[in-house]
């Protein structure tokens, strides 16, 4: 059975994105640029909202991510992708596939199916139906010590409450805390 985990960045505030979308205010240094050059080479199948997917596949295959961040470029652009969406007429980044029916289904199926794990990266409508049915395994966030004031939260659309239990946390020098939870069951 596969695990099923997020890895987000938010603000002290609770929010994933500022207005607009907004993603500035995230405070990457050598540390979290360890950590995403683990994550991104970790064979995990990504699942991405239309939103996130767009975001990800206009920036990682260009010639400026490949040359600013080759190690993440490699990882993100070699990883199998699953973009869930209704709308979107294609997903044209390598290795992505395009569901557009029944996303509660295909997840609860790649679950069973064997393999790495799957990640969530930003996508915060696929976080909140995801969590809300029980099948987010682990919830690994970056506390970034910033407050926007305004700005969508990536449990937005949550109607019963979730329950996580703390499994570990790491401080990094520059203020920013890894918090990685899991479902208290």
């Amino acid at each position: 059975m596969r695990k099923l985990g997020v890895f987000n960045l938010v603000t002290l505030d609770g929010y994933f994105t500022g207005p607009g979308g907004d993603i500035s205010w995230h405070n990457p240094d050598t540390e979290f640029q360890e950590l995403a050059n683990a994550a991104s080479n970790s064979g995990n199948t990504l699942l991405f909202g239309r939103v996130t997917y767009e975001l990800m596949a206009r920036y990682w295959p260009t010639p400026d991510a490949i040359r600013d961040d080759p190690v993440v470029a490699l990882g993100m652009n070699g990883s199998e992708k699953i973009v869930f969406s209704r709308t979107l007429k294609s997903a044209d980044w390598a290795n992505t596939r395009l569901v557009k029916d029944d996303m509660l289904a295909e997840v609860r199926r790649l679950k069973e199916g064997s393999g790495k794990g799957l990640t969530i990266l930003g996508s915060g409508s696929l976080v909140s139906q995801l969590a809300q049915e029980g099948l987010i395994d682990e919830f690994q966030i970056l506390l970034n010590p910033v407050v926007l004031g305004q700005g969508r939260t990536m449990f937005e659309g949550v109607k019963d409450r979730l329950s996580l239990k703390l499994v570990s946390s790491r401080t990094f020098k520059n203020g920013t805390v890894l918090l990685d939870y899991e479902p208290a069951r």
